[in-house]
């Protein structure tokens, strides 16, 4: 039985590539290196706006004098100014989530920007009324692979974890929802290739969100 789905949010239920590529290339352009293309986005992104800095620096040339502190520090400034540029809910995501709530099954997301941004973020493109849950990063539930934010989605929502399902596009995806004991579900739509996925021991995967509703029927009414 399943009781409640929980997804990342870049790159799973929203396309935010652009938004991210946006101020990473303003970045570049600020410490004048050249710019990367937005598709080299999806493998910096995933993991936290630290990292996705540190990721930027490693692939340009020329950054040995670049301060990091000052770097990610300008990053997050310049993000907060627009987070919503071009973010959009990928194709088929409003229907999987409306027919899950029809369904009966709680719908939450977690992810790996800092608490209040994601808040923002699910709010701004999908109401503050449709996720049961969101959770960012904050002091006690710290960034993925970490499974406390799964988990505590799961308390809240009075779900063991065997009856919820973990949705995600990245390789820290696929260890957060197995760390926490979840059926992991990777999807092919957002960030990584389905090779990733596999590597990461996908429970699933699946090209269109209307598999994960089809699987959350198999599952609740065979």
């Amino acid at each position: 039985m399943i009781k409640a789905c929980i997804f990342d949010l870049d790159g799973t239920i929203a396309d935010t590539v652009e938004s991210i590529a946006v101020v990473g290339n303003r970045l570049l352009r600020h410490y004048g290196l050249q710019e990367e293309p937005v598709e080299n986005y999806n493998f910096y992104a995933g993991d936290g706006a630290d990292e996705l800095v540190k990721r930027i620096l490693h692939a340009a040339h020329g950054t040995e004098t670049v301060d990091y502190e000052e770097a990610r520090t300008l990053y997050r400034k310049w993000f907060e100014e627009d987070p919503f540029y071009h973010v959009k809910p990928f194709e088929g995501i409003m229907q999987l989530l409306t027919a899950l709530k029809e369904e009966g099954i709680k719908i939450g997301v977690c992810s790996n920007k800092p608490h209040h941004a994601a808040v923002d973020v699910v709010n701004k493109i999908f109401g503050a009324d449709l996720f049961d849950k969101v959770q960012g990063q904050t002091a006690e539930i710290p960034r993925k692979p970490s499974p406390l934010g799964p988990l505590a989605i799961a308390r809240e929502f009075g779900a063991d974890t065997q009856e919820c399902l973990y949705m995600g596009d990245t390789n820290t995806d696929m260890d957060t929802g197995k760390a926490a004991g979840m059926f992991t579900i990777g999807v092919t739509w957002g960030f990584r290739p389905r090779k990733e996925l596999e590597e990461h021991q996908a429970c699933k995967i699946v090209d269109k969100p209307s598999e994960i509703l089809d699987y959350v029927r198999k599952c609740n009414h065979d």
